[in-house]
């Protein structure tokens, strides 16, 4: 939370998330890199992606709840 209040992330690079299209930090003065990506936090990636990617269809189902909305919009959502 500091480094991000301190504009330190500002230009550090970072990794699209395939499914959420977050910009994930690559690294982080202070914070192991691991946790950085939460994939990598699970015992099982195969158990995260099937997760993530259930996450991801809740979340458009219940984007569909708002109605018409531009395409736009609705393409910025998760992907998975």
């Amino acid at each position: 939370m500091h480094a991000a209040l301190a504009g330190d992330l500002d230009k550090v690079k970072t990794q699209t998330d395939p499914i959420f299209g977050l910009a994930v930090p690559t690294a982080i003065k202070g914070v192991p890199p691991k946790v950085l990506n939460p994939r990598e936090t699970w015992p099982d990636p195969a158990a995260y992606d099937a997760q993530a990617k259930k996450l991801a269809g809740m979340f458009r189902k219940n984007f569909d709840t708002f109605g018409n909305v531009d395409a736009d919009t609705k393409n910025a959502g998760p992907k998975g």
